[in-house]
């Protein structure tokens, strides 16, 4: 029988995940005390600018006992303690679970000895050789080697099964400042970069005719603020509904709404569909006082820690949603919100951890929706025109 071509799955870009998140990496090769400790250092140096998580399996070989209401037969048991929250549950962690724990996590140390990840961190231990050498096919890509006090080279079979083992790092365990420099650096090398998107796909339902189109600055405004990103962003795309690509002039690369009727969300997490690793600059097409300085601010204070960085709105100190830098950590979230019956990006960024600023310029995020705003702003253009020397 064949298939005619038929496909059974949709074609999807998947995020670069491993077990856990995107930045993951398993420390192996030395007894779990010193794995956790080790561990401990790096979380503490890292956890002021990242979100750091740590994954370990239990040590304890006798059978444990279900706790609390558990063991009344619920499935979960969330308790809300006073320095941090406790979630307790039955069943099996799936990778697919896993990642959507651990979503949000800039970094996740694992307990190699235990857990896998699609990073690997080598401590040479001669106590451990034998249990490092069991596992050796587990260790598809060292980054970091460490040697122990008692250890004073790589051992062979390393270096057998670790093709490109002489350009890895190696530094001793007690050098703590290089082994989190290490990570710092890691860590910046996978910030994303940013794309722009310029949301012109909605429908002006009260300006009563396309706002994208709107000449403020000598051409129409979804290709004034393409070309202003372009100054900052690796790509810029114009947001737009399949039936408005055809309207797009030359030069100016468009993406589509695959997820439909669902306004500014649909078109971001349409971006994140197209592109889940990279970060996009949202920016609306309403926006005609929007400048260069005020992007620029946002950028230089970008927190790829936070799900999104954002301004504050100067009518109620919520997030603006169009004139955001959301990282892919995000998308996910935005997914998640979705799900709840949720399509409101202001909502995503209330309710999650979000970097808010204070706009340097509170004027430049002025939106204009209806044609008396539209009349007002006009009249404000004109008047800094006529005042500029």
């Amino acid at each position: 029988m064949t298939s005619n071509g038929h496909k059974k799955h949709a074609e999807l870009t998947r995020p670069a995940m491993g077990n856990f998140s995107r930045n993951e990496w398993a420390i192996v090769g030395a007894p779990c005390t010193v794995i956790k400790l080790l561990a401990d250092e790096i979380i503490k140096a890292l956890s002021p600018a990242y979100k750091c998580a740590y994954a370990d399996t239990s040590h304890n070989d006798d059978v444990m006992l279900l706790s609390g209401r558990l063991a009344s037969g619920a499935s979960i048991e969330y308790t809300d303690q006073i320095n941090y929250n406790q979630l307790n549950f039955t069943g099996n962690l799936s990778s697919f679970n896993q990642r959507q724990l651990f979503a949000e996590a800039d970094i996740v140390l694992v307990n190699g000895n235990h857990q896998q990840a699609k990073a690997q961190v080598v401590i040479i231990d001669e106590n451990k050789k034998t249990s490092l050498q069991n596992r050796a096919e587990q260790l598809t890509n060292v980054e970091l080697i460490l040697l122990s006090t008692t250890a004073t080279e790589v051992f062979d079979f390393i270096k057998k099964t670790v093709s490109n083992w002489e350009s890895i790092p190696v530094y001793r365990l007690d050098e703590t400042d290089k082994i989190i420099e290490f990570f710092n650096s890691k860590l910046e090398q996978a910030k994303s970069k940013i794309n722009g998107l310029v949301l012109a796909g909605g429908k002006s339902v009260r300006m009563g005719f396309d706002k994208g189109a709107i000449n403020w600055h000598g051409k129409e405004q979804r290709y004034y603020l393409a070309d202003v990103l372009k100054n900052f962003c690796a790509e810029v795309f114009i947001s737009c509904r399949e039936e408005q690509s055809g309207e797009i002039a030359k030069g100016y690369e468009t993406l589509t709404d695959t997820f439909l009727n669902l306004g500014p969300m649909g078109a971001m997490l349409s971006a994140f569909r197209a592109q889940p690793d990279n970060t996009w600059l949202v920016v609306a097409a309403d926006l005609p006082l929007l400048d260069e300085a005020t992007i620029q601010y946002l950028i230089d204070n970008r927190n790829t820690a936070s799900i999104a960085t954002a301004y504050k709105s100067v009518h109620d100190d919520f997030p603006e949603p169009l004139i955001t830098i959301w990282e892919p950590k995000s998308y996910p979230v935005l997914l998640s919100f979705l799900a709840q019956g949720y399509s409101c990006p202001r909502k995503v960024l209330i309710n999650s951890d979000t970097t808010l600023l204070n706009a340097p310029y509170p004027s430049a995020l002025t939106n204009v929706n209806t044609p008396e705003e539209l009349e007002r702003v006009k009249r404000l253009l004109q008047q800094q025109t006529t005042t500029q020397p």
